[in-house]
Formats: structure tokens, sequence, C-alpha cells
């Protein structure tokens, strides 16, 4: 079974990759359809980025 951490994180950047394909599809920002400007649409942005990174270091760090 996987850590919770790296699931939450699989998440995140899971709905950041189909939120990026509506904005390239459809010009439609999902994030901010449902926070707005606001500081929750910020956070959603930076938590994506921060799970991106660790995503990536689980990626390359990962033991055969």
């Amino acid at each position: 079974m996987k850590k919770p951490l790296y699931t939450v994180c699989l998440v995140l950047v899971i709905i950041g990759g189909l939120n990026w394909g509506l904005i390239g599809l459809l010009d439609f920002n999902l994030v901010t359809a449902i926070f707005g400007e606001s500081f929750l649409s910020q956070l959603v942005y930076d938590l994506v980025g921060l799970s991106a990174v660790y995503l990536l270091m689980a990626l390359v760090t990962k033991k055969e």
C-alpha cells in the first residue's frame, strides 16, 4: 500500500493536470471558478506544485 502523503500528492497532481487540460481545451479554469481569485485558489496552486515536486523526488529516489 502507498503512503497516504503519496496518494494525496498524486490526487492533487491529477487535479492540476485536469485543470490545465480544461484551460488548454476550453479556456476554463476550474480552480478559479470554484475559489475565485482568492487566497484559497493560490493555496491550491501551491499545493499542486509542491505535490509535483514531492512525486518527482519520489520517482528520482525510488529504489528498485
